[in-house]
């Protein structure tokens, strides 16, 4: 016969996930997420891109594609991007209780 183990002590307290202690804070994280979507339609985007010739292509231009893209992302973000950080800072403050 087996043990049996107190599953009330072993389960840990569950909280309402918290992105930010402040607004500010709040915001930059609904701007790093937008930035991270952006980043994921830019790549879907240049996979099609074939770059060949003499200034482009090569393992070089595939290593660090993935790094460019991600930056384009950020500072796509960075400026208004899709408009999609401010509904999403909203809806965290709102769900904080900070709003």
């Amino acid at each position: 016969m087996s043990p049996q183990l107190d599953t009330a002590t072993l389960q840990a307290p569950v909280s309402a996930p918290v992105a930010g202690a402040t607004k500010a804070a709040t915001a930059k994280v609904a701007q790093q997420f937008e930035g991270v979507l952006i980043s994921q339609m830019l790549n879907s985007m240049f996979e099609g891109v074939k770059t060949d010739g003499m200034f482009g292509g090569g393992e070089g231009e595939d290593m660090f594609r993935s790094m460019m893209v991600d930056e384009y992302g950020k500072q796509m973000a960075r400026q208004g991007g899709l408009g999609l950080a401010d509904h999403v800072t909203r809806e965290l403050l709102k769900r904080q209780g900070l709003s």
